[in-house]
């Protein structure tokens, strides 16, 4: 018999698996939001506005114009995974004190809109380029921010990104 996963495991694997859908040539990044009942309210990945060609038909332009990740995000057709799956949720109500899933670090604009929505945890998979302001604003906030498989204080992650 197989080992029933974690509820972390579980989410992260389907975020891994919506972010394959993913229409961004640099990331491929998927998202689900549960409510406190551990129930899926909304999913999402990146990619250009509906109805719009994507970037895998295009090209990108942060790679023509050789942006780096997490810079001038006004220079990018995608919308992030983050952002449809908050656009995306039928009732907005069960967003507050749930738990997103990212399997990448939410950006300044993405944590933004998430500390508005009223999620109080976010699990994410991987390090992506954070400003101060963002850190400050996970500890003002006092939101659960953990990275998947370990839990890191604000602190711990902090201290990992000044020693990269």
């Amino acid at each position: 018999m197989t080992e029933r996963p974690s509820n972390d495991n579980y989410f992260m694997e389907i975020a891994g698996a919506i972010g394959r859908r993913a229409t961004c040539m640099r990331h491929n990044v998927g998202c689900v939001i549960i409510d406190r009942t551990n129930r899926i309210v909304s999913s999402g990945y990146n990619g250009s506005p509906r109805g719009l060609k994507h970037c895998l038909e295009l090209g990108c332009i942060r790679d023509d114009k050789k942006i780096p990740s997490g810079e001038q995000q006004e220079y990018c057709r995608g919308v992030h995974a983050e952002q449809n799956a908050l656009i995306q949720a039928e009732d907005r109500d069960k967003l507050a004190a749930g738990t997103l899933y990212c399997t990448h670090t939410p950006c300044l604009m993405c944590l933004k809109m998430i500390l508005n929505a009223g999620i109080l945890r976010i699990v994410h998979g991987g390090r992506y380029p954070m400003t101060d302001l963002a850190w400050d604003l996970i500890k003002e906030s006092g939101i659960k921010f953990e990275e998947y498989g370990g839990g890191l204080s604000v602190t711990e992650i902090k201290e990992a990104k000044a020693a990269q």
